[in-house]
Parts: structure tokens; C-alpha cells; sequence
């Protein structure tokens, strides 16, 4: 583990997190529970991690928020827990509540043009069996593909997604082996925001994530909450503290279990 804000105090933290009487650990799931893997749908959870999340979530007074760029029905089945858990798919677009009720956010009819015209664009390309469709999100994905193929694609994919984000104002993001182009609706950040209001000004938080996508997030629980870099290897970031998976992140999220508990 490694403090990247001097200003923290991170046994000041955990302590403030153990006599708080309400709780909330919002987690990324790619790259942050779950290693990358070239089929989006093998990418399961670190030794380890599903077990600890399973004690996490129930404890009473720790609310479990996963705030992801999958969509939710794809989040849904990787995390295969035996309650439903709280989610918040497509990067806060999507969410569905513990109770099991489903909402998503309403895009203007602009943003849904602009994705339209990239998907039609995407179903004459040979990059279709590597795009994910999700609501408000368009994702190309190069990971496991050599170099040369890398550069073409996304030279490729870049160009034309470029063009349609300026015309139709949608954002284009690079992520960890690919690229989105998304409706500017809603970002993890605001999904943060959201569970923050919701549970009131004495909540203890902490959000933890791993890429450039959650910087967002990083950035809305300033101030609330812990930001916390889950990866194997430093890069510039908003967060205050920064732990390698999966040994420091199960060390981390032990520290939200009751006393005793770990």
C-alpha cells in the first residue's frame, strides 16, 4: 500500500469507519475485484475476493454499492452473490436496488442518433465480435490482439468514433484495452454522488477503482471519503491511497467487516 495524499490519515480513517454507524464501500468491478481477461465474460473475481464481498455485504451497517462500465445484466452474472446486490451499470447510467426494482437514465434523442449511427457503422466493420452494446455506451475492445492489429483498429475505430462524438455530442473515453463512445448523461462520479446523498453527511465511504473511468469517481468522493487505486502498476490518479490486488485488497476490505469478523 502506498498513501499518494500527504494531507491523510489513514488510521484516522479506519477508525472513523469503525465507530461510524452507517457505511458505504462502492467498488469498479474490472481491473479492481477482477483481473482483465480477453473474454469480458471469464473475467471473474480474485481468489478470495467473492468470500470477502459475501461477509462485507452483511454487515449492517455497510452499504455495498458496484458501479461499473458493464452494463448490468452482464455484472449480474459474474458476481453470482445469494443476495441481490446494489448495482449501478453503463457507468451510473443503469441501476438496479437491492429491492430488485431497475431504472435507467433518460438520454436525449441526439446522443441515441449519434450511437445509432456508430453502431451501423460498427455492423460493416470486421471489430463487431469485439464491440459491447449497452445503454448509452458503445465500447470497442482490442485486448489479446497483437500490436499491428491493436494500431490498426483503433486508428480505425478512433477515427470514425472521433467524428461522431464532435457531430452528435456524445464522449469518447479511452479505457484499459479499448475505447467507448458514451451519452455525457451520467459518469461513476455521479454515481457516487448519488449513494452519498442518499445516506447523509455522516457516512464513512471509500470508493475503489482502477482506471482512467474512475477518476470521476475518485474526484466525487473527495472530501466524503477514501479514494482508492486498485492496480498492479502506479499511474497518475486523484486517489489518496493506492493497493495491489488481490493480497492488499482483501487486507482492505477487511478492515469494513464487523470487529471480529475478519
Amino acid at each position: 500500500m502506498k498513501i499518494l495524499n500527504s494531507k491523510l490519515d489513514l488510521q484516522l480513517f479506519y477508525h472513523q469507519a469503525s465507530e461510524a454507524r452507517q457505511k458505504a464501500i462502492l467498488l469498479d468491478y474490472d481491473g479492481t475485484l477482477a483481473p482483465f481477461h480477453v473474454n469480458p465474460e471469464k473475467a471473474f473475481p480474485y481468489p478470495g475476493v467473492r468470500e470477502m464481498l459475501k461477509k462485507v455485504m452483511q454487515a449492517p451497517d455497510v452499504r455495498t454499492v458496484f458501479i461499473s462500465g458493464r452494463c448490468i445484466r452482464d455484472l449480474e452474472a459474474l458476481l453470482e452473490f445469494d443476495v441481490k446486490p446494489e448495482l449501478r451499470g453503463s457507468h451510473g447510467l443503469e441501476r438496479l436496488k437491492s429491492d430488485g426494482s431497475y431504472e435507467v437514465a433518460s438520454m436525449d434523442e441526439m446522443a441515441v442518433q449519434g450511437l445509432v449511427m456508430a453502431d451501423e457503422w460498427i455492423e460493416t466493420t470486421d471489430y463487431l465480435n469485439r464491440c459491447e452494446k449497452k445503454p448509452g455506451c458503445l465500447a470497442v475492445r482490442w485486448r489479446g490482439l497483437n500490436e499491428r492489429k491493436i494500431s490498426e483498429m483503433k486508428s480505425q475505430v478512433m477515427e470514425t468514433f472521433s467524428r461522431i462524438a464532435e457531430d452528435w455530442k456524445l464522449s469518447l473515453e479511452e479505457f484499459d484495452g479499448g475505447l467507448e463512445l458514451r451519452a455525457p448523461v451520467r459518469n461513476k462520479g455521479d454515481a457516487v454522488k448519488t449513494v452519498l446523498y442518499e445516506m447523509g453527511p455522516d457516512v464513512v465511504a471509500a470508493y475503489l477503482g482502477d482506471d482512467v473511468t474512475d477518476e470521476d469517481a475518485f474526484k466525487a468522493i473527495k472530501g466524503r471519503g477514501l479514494a482508492v487505486l486498485v492496480r498492479n502498476a502506479l499511474r497518475p490518479t486523484a486517489a489518496d491511497i493506492w493497493i495491489k490486488p488481490p493480497e492488499e485488497l482483501l487486507n482492505f476490505l477487511s478492515n469494513w467487516l464487523p470487529r471480529g469478523g475478519k
